[in-house]
């Protein structure tokens, strides 16, 4: 976990109900998240870019490195000028130059909206093919949601008193080769086990 933010981390107001906004430009991942997530409090589902649903913080389903070349993280890194290497300096500062797949960091993004990034890995080295019984979608999910859940920022807010909405794309979907249908079951999983915890 990070960096102060020029973004404001102003406590949200009220009790904790978090909203989980599941991003999908392509349509089979869109069908998955909307069957997956069916009768679910707090998810709706986006069609079309993670960048436009308004979130305070975006997922970035990277590898354990914090490399931002392909996928939606480049879209990041485009983004968010400099976000690769303040995810990499990150990961060097907190996690010894390789965050886990299943733990998850944020950082700034230098924007008001979405102010924050989450780095989650679903792979450890870039570009790497995940079998298909590969279960990083779901640990990666659990790590991006406890994080969310129980995190502090430097300044010792806690991350869900200044995040309310996040948005996720695809976890392992696209250069992961990870099936729309198997994502959107996992990430689904490791929802209902964090957020019934509370």
């Amino acid at each position: 976990m990070t960096a102060e933010s020029e973004a404001s981390t102003e406590r949200l107001s009220g009790s904790y109900s978090p909203e989980l906004v599941l991003c999908a430009v392509e349509q089979p991942l869109a069908h998955a998240w909307e069957e997956a997530a069916r009768q679910r409090h707090g998810i709706r589902v986006h069609h079309g870019s993670v960048l436009d649903v308004g979130a305070q913080a975006v997922v970035s389903p990277a590898n354990s490195y914090g490399w931002m070349r392909g996928g939606v993280d480049a879209v990041y890194a485009q983004a968010f000028p400099n976000i690769e290497q303040t995810v990499r300096s990150a990961v060097l500062a907190f996690h010894g130059g390789e965050l886990p797949v299943g733990e998850a960091l944020i950082v700034p993004t230098g924007r008001p909206v979405p102010a924050w990034l989450i780095s989650s890995p679903t792979m450890r080295e870039p570009g790497e093919q995940l079998p298909a019984d590969t279960v990083h979608p779901y640990l990666a999910a659990r790590g991006a949601f406890r994080l969310w859940r129980d995190g502090l920022l430097d300044e010792g807010v806690l991350i869900r008193d200044v995040i309310r909405t996040i948005a996720m794309p695809g976890l392992g979907t696209g250069i992961g080769g990870v099936a729309p249908e198997t994502c959107a079951r996992q990430v689904m999983a490791a929802w209902d086990e964090v957020f019934s915890e509370q």
